[in-house]
């Protein structure tokens, strides 16, 4: 072990690294999770063949990383040296980071359960209780030669992919931290069995050794021969452990990660000590998964000096030393390998107190987001970075793999309680609620999505694979999303120590905090958001607990979208002066029971150019409402012309709320089906009930209009009979259905072009019945809007008069009659109408979508 230690301080201090090693980027695809999956899984040898026959052979410059030198040189140490103190000499550390600000423990807060936040957090709840702990822990006790009660889960958790086991990991994770959110008693008793059987497996195997593929997939990393990522599934199972350690106190699981831990350190230095820690290096081509993070949080909690060791030698140092001298090189690598190293090392930092991983963790986040990040906050395409402000060319359905977005949001809060930058805070509020917040399928539990596509006319359900399934998915993704949407209360608010104590409020999430610290109980109400009122309204309520007496400041976020103008904070309705954008509003006081905080922050809406220095690509740009990214329901337009409009104003509209009382949807039955009137590319038919959520959905909802809105108010639909109406499609504002003349199909088409052909008179409907409505022709009195008997899908709509019928009274009176419901779709209560060059657009935020139709980036032209 000495001769092992030696060694590492050798490579790590006097050197920095080690030369001739090896940053594999090409074949790229390999690098993929999802191909290698499908490759895996393919019967097609010699596809295998052709794909594995260059693995490992592309070198990369390591010059970045081999040229950085500590400035001072050591002596030999005594045989019997404290590596860890040799290091802090080094580095003149003394192992304090007390000017970091420290999280919130999630036991300290809670959501509110009606809010966006509160209801993606139950929504995922519900599906961790959904998972069987057998199921789980399946493929585990066959590795370790235990019965196997029930049946293996399948997709990246069957037993025969190679993967298999990394979502056990992360469920650990999730369960912890939503058991820290919601002490739901149930989620424990499941986690607390997977640990408990994750021991039994261990202690069977014998060694430490403790996964759901056996031990030889090691044997072929070690030999740079093609496996799928082991020590990524190992690093998952650790941190997962961990989790189940820090969150729920199980010191169980705390004792088979250190022994796993023994195992893995021991193979590391059996390859160092028969090959060369240059061969270690090159098997670190494979993607490990933030194997250095988890390392590091693992020597903060035992302090032995082999965890810091093999920490270390997770530090991937090609990628690093790129980073390290400051290239913006990063283009071609897979972007979920690296983003968890560069997490490991801002680890690194917060242990050692070394500025050079202080440097790398800025430097990495700068160049993504300045060079490689979308409106979402989110980064990769097909897994991978492009070229760096050439982003306009990779809008497609494989953009933002969600694992990035999880990971980036660790590196943005790293940074922010190194810095209290505001920056790295607005940056979180907008990748948690762009980038998190978009991969859930509303309310359903277990549906994910593994990209996030941001294409033009594209949608999550026809993404990378689509919506996930229950049991039958488990993509990294999975884990990933699983774990977010359990820690959604986690950078709300970090506290400040010091004789005065602090509270950064960076995120304006419905919750409330048990301030353990600052002895006192805060209330955080947010108002939701909507697009007809521009602004964000919190008040915070203080409770102080009892013999509280001392002094707290609290800093509240004002962001970077908010607008000076308008910007309002009181304390017990007093005026507070509030700073500008970008900076925190803090007030020092002695808290008193009751004492309330409100502010309002104006909404702006704003353009943001895409990342991309072409000049051609200019007009390419997202429209954003606050944090949110506001997504246009479309399947291929996207060209707005703004023309000399001064303000936003000029083409973007807010939708009132009284809108979601006029949406309106019109139903047959025929023969054992239920049909809709819908708008089919400008043309009216009768379809299928769609499923809400869906592009159908939309085509089959429309707005009711008076088209003499000032003579009478409608309160609902029904109000209207008797009145002339016009249907507006809710997906293409500023259209409406238009009649075309005596046994003329119903189209659609602009409302300023067909003023009376879109006139109708909503009568009661002729078939007698109380719930049905019927279209009578303004310009052609009895004539109706007519669908027919006995059809099917794709019936078109026209326009047929009584008196030409060839049908029975009965038959024309039916099939004239349309039973009138809500509408299937509604407004989000953040809409907007933008004007489009051939159509107008309605806007609505990008997380509120299910499987509709959409574009993030727009055509914009003056």
């Amino acid at each position: 072990m000495k001769i092992f230690v030696l060694i590492v301080v050798f490579v790590f201090v006097f050197c920095g690294c080690v030369s001739g090693k090896e940053c594999t980027n090409h074949p790229t695809q390999l690098s993929s999770h999802s191909f290698r999956y499908e490759l895996l899984a393919s019967k097609n040898e010699s596809w295998k063949a052709e794909m594995f026959q260059h693995y490992h052979l592309i070198p990369t410059d390591d010059s970045a990383w081999s040229s950085l030198r500590p400035s001072k040189v050591l002596r030999e140490e005594e045989e019997e040296f404290n590596w860890a103190m040799m290091y802090r000499k080094i580095k003149n550390y003394d192992g304090s980071n007390s000017n970091f600000l420290k999280e919130m423990s999630l036991h300290d807060v809670r959501l509110e359960s009606d809010s966006l936040h509160g209801r993606a957090q139950q929504t995922n709840l519900e599906y961790l209780l959904m998972l069987d702990v057998d199921r789980l822990v399946w493929s585990f006790r066959k590795t370790a030669n235990l019965s196997t009660p029930g049946l293996p889960y399948g997709g990246w958790e069957a037993p025969d992919t190679e993967l298999r086991g990394h979502f056990v990991g992360h469920y650990l994770s999730a369960s912890a931290q939503m058991w820290a959110s919601t002490h739901n008693d149930t989620l424990k008793e499941k986690m607390s069995a997977v640990v408990s059987a994750l021991a039994t497996c261990q202690e069977k195997i014998g060694t430490g050794y403790l996964s759901a593929f056996p031990a030889e997939l090691f044997d072929r990393f070690e030999a740079i021969k093609p496996v799928w990522a082991p020590y990524y599934t190992i690093h998952k199972i650790l941190a997962g452990l961990l989790d189940q350690y820090t969150f729920a106190g199980n010191t169980q699981a705390l004792r088979v990660m250190t022994w796993m831990v023994e195992y893995f350190y021991k193979r590391v230095q059996n390859v160092i000590s028969i090959y060369s820690i240059e061969r270690h290096w090159l098997s670190l081509n494979e993607e490990t998964g933030g194997m250095n993070d988890v390392l590091y949080r693992l020597y903060s909690i035992t302090g032995d000096q082999k965890h810091l060791v093999l920490a270390h030698l997770f530090d991937k140092p090609c990628f690093l030393g790129l980073l390290a001298v400051q290239a913006d090189s990063i283009s071609g690598f897979h972007a979920n390998t690296h983003i968890p190293v560069v997490i490991g090392s801002q680890l690194r930092y917060e242990v050692t107190g070394d500025p050079l991983y202080k440097a790398i963790g800025t430097y990495f986040m700068d160049i993504v987001n300045s060079s490689h990040s979308y409106a979402t906050g989110g980064t990769s395409v097909g897994e991978f970075w492009s070229e760096p402000k050439r982003l306009a060319s990779t809008l497609e359905q494989e953009n933002e793999e969600s694992c990035t977005t999880y990971n980036m949001l660790k590196v943005s809060r790293h940074l922010f309680t190194w810095t209290k930058e505001v920056a790295y805070a607005d940056y979180y509020e907008r990748a948690l609620t762009n980038g998190v917040l978009s991969i859930q399928r509303g309310r359903d539990p277990g549906v994910m999505i593994y990209m996030l596509p941001l294409g033009r006319g594209d949608s999550k359900a026809r993404s990378h694979r689509g919506w996930g399934t229950k049991f039958d998915s488990f993509w990294c993704c999975y884990g990933t999303g699983i774990e977010s949407f359990s820690k959604l209360g986690d950078s709300i608010y970090f506290e400040e120590g010091g004789k005065t104590p602090g509270l950064y409020i960076i995120q304006y999430i419905s919750s409330s905090l048990d301030w353990k610290s600052g002895q006192i109980v805060l209330d955080q109400k947010v108002d939701p958001v909507v697009s007809w009122d521009p602004y964000l309204r919190t008040t915070l309520t203080f409770f102080p607990k009892e013999g509280a007496g001392q002094s707290s400041t609290l800093n509240l976020r004002i962001p970077v979208w908010a607008s000076s103008s308008g910007a309002k904070a009181a304390i017990n309705a007093q005026d507070l002066p509030v700073p500008a954008p970008s900076s925190f509003l803090s007030l020092t006081r002695n808290w008193s029971p009751g004492d309330k905080l409100t502010l309002q922050l104006p909404i702006k809406l704003r353009t943001e150019a895409i990342k991309d220095d072409r000049p051609k690509y200019a007009s390419i740009q997202a429209i954003l409402y606050g944090p949110y990214l506001l997504a246009g329901l479309t399947s291929d337009d996207w060209d707005i012309k703004t023309g000399s409009a001064t303000s936003f104003s000029d083409w973007i509209t807010p939708i009132p709320a009284s809108h979601n009382s006029h949406l309106v949807s019109l139903s047959q039955e025929s023969g054992n089906s239920s049909f809709v009137f819908s708008n089919s590319n400008q043309s009216i038919t009768m379809e299928k009930f769609p499923e809400a959520g869906t592009d159908a959905a939309l085509h089959a909802t429309f707005r009711l209009i008076l088209k003499d809105a000032t003579s009478v108010k409608v309160m609902s639909p029904k109000d209207a009979i008797g009145k002339s109406v016009m249907l507006e499609p809710i997906d293409l504002p500023g259209m409406v259905v238009v009649q075309q003349g005596t046994n003329g199909y119903l189209g659609v088409t602009n409302s300023e072009t067909s003023r009376t052909s879109s006139s109708f008179i909503l009568v009661a409907g002729l078939d007698g019945n109380d719930e049905t409505v019927s279209f009578e022709s303004e310009s052609q009195k009895g004539c109706y809007a007519y669908s027919g008997t006995n059809y099917d899908s794709g019936t078109s709509i026209k326009l047929k008069c009584l008196s030409e019928s060839d049908s029975s009274d009965e038959v024309y009176k039916k099939a004239t009659s349309f039973l009138l419901k809500e509408g299937i779709s509604e407004y989000d209560p953040i809409s907007f109408i933008a004007k489009g060059m051939k159509r107008n657009f309605l806007l609505i935020p990008l997380l509120s979508l299910r499987d509709e139709s959409y574009t993030v980036y727009f055509n914009i032209h003056d």
